[in-house]
């Protein structure tokens, strides 16, 4: 398969997770009964694996898939670094195939170093907080409980150096939070078409006030505040100094996708606290992954071989 054949292959694929996810979003029943599948289906990929593991903060067995290079089994002294993919909303099991794919094909021609990938279970709306109500912990199950049950089983560069957090929308707003909380434990962070990025939750793309206030409801305890509380806003501000110069930071976004407004006010804000980062507009290009990955095209390696070395 050439590179064109495999770049319309994925965009099939992902292109049908955006309509999926963009459906999803637009259906009330999701905000106001959130589907907590903590154990999905598996998917099936190049070098992908679906596993289990005990989360004693949800008292239940949560899932996650890993793809896991060709190297990994012919350098068995080798440690390797991880990068967590974050998923946007509806779900992120339809997209692992062709993402798995594009990664594997990516390491293969050498436009990238070995990496092992973890894609997490962020549920269909988990918004990749810790629940004000306590139904779903999911920084907690993926930042702590996740993270160290990957390094204590495969041979991961467990450094802050060796994780990278890369997310689409939903998982663009996730990678902004953990990385911007967390920068002693990831280094890279990559932002593509993040939301909710604002500073007020009064709006949910493709979705209706009702919806938005159900969200803010479910998952920050109804409150603007209870969003701010926990936003990548909070967290830049608060970590300016431990973020500037020692992390590698990147917002991607189209300019058409509805979000742009705010990712050009997060990038204005960052800019504001001097924090460097990349700024990367694309040229006609939507709220849809397969247009950013197709526009990216070998920018997407470069940012990871610069990260991995």
């Amino acid at each position: 398969m050439n590179r064109r054949q495999h770049l319309l292959a994925l965009g099939a694929g992902l292109s049908g997770l955006a309509a999926a996810t963009s459906a999803i979003a637009r259906s009330p029943a999701l905000l106001t009964s959130p589907a907590l599948e903590w154990v999905t289906a598996a998917a099936e990929g190049p070098g992908v694996s679906l596993h289990t593991f005990r989360s004693e903060a949800q008292g239940a067995s949560v899932s996650f898939h890993i793809y896991v290079p060709p190297a990994y089994a012919a350098n068995p002294d080798r440690r390797f670094p991880v990068v967590y993919w974050l998923h946007g909303s509806g779900g992120g099991v339809p997209g692992i195939p062709q993402l798995a794919a594009n990664f594997d094909q990516a390491i293969r021609a050498g436009k990238a170093p070995p990496f092992l990938v973890v894609f997490v279970n962020g549920l269909q709306m988990g918004m990749y907080v810790d629940w004000s109500n306590g139904q779903a912990p999911l920084e907690t199950i993926i930042v702590h409980e996740l993270r160290s049950f990957i390094d204590a089983r495969w041979r991961t560069l467990a450094t802050r150096e060796g994780r990278l957090l890369d997310g689409f929308s939903m998982g663009g707003y996730g990678a902004a939070r953990f990385g911007f909380r967390y920068p002693e434990l990831f280094r890279t962070v990559s932002m593509m078409g993040a939301g909710p990025m604002q500073e007020f939750l009064t709006t949910v793309p493709r979705a209706s006030k009702a919806q938005a206030e159900e969200l803010l409801r479910n998952v920050y305890g109804g409150s603007q505040a209870g969003f701010q509380a926990v936003s990548p806003r909070r967290y830049a501000r608060e970590n300016a100094a431990r973020l500037a110069g020692r992390s590698r930071l990147r917002l991607v976004i189209g300019d058409r996708d509805e979000t742009l407004g705010n990712n050009q006010d997060f990038h204005a804000y960052l800019n504001y606290l001097r924090i460097p980062h990349d700024w990367i507009v694309l040229p006609g290009v939507g709220h849809d992954p397969f247009e950013v990955l197709t526009a990216l095209g070998d920018r997407q390696w470069a940012f990871y071989r610069e990260a991995f070395g």
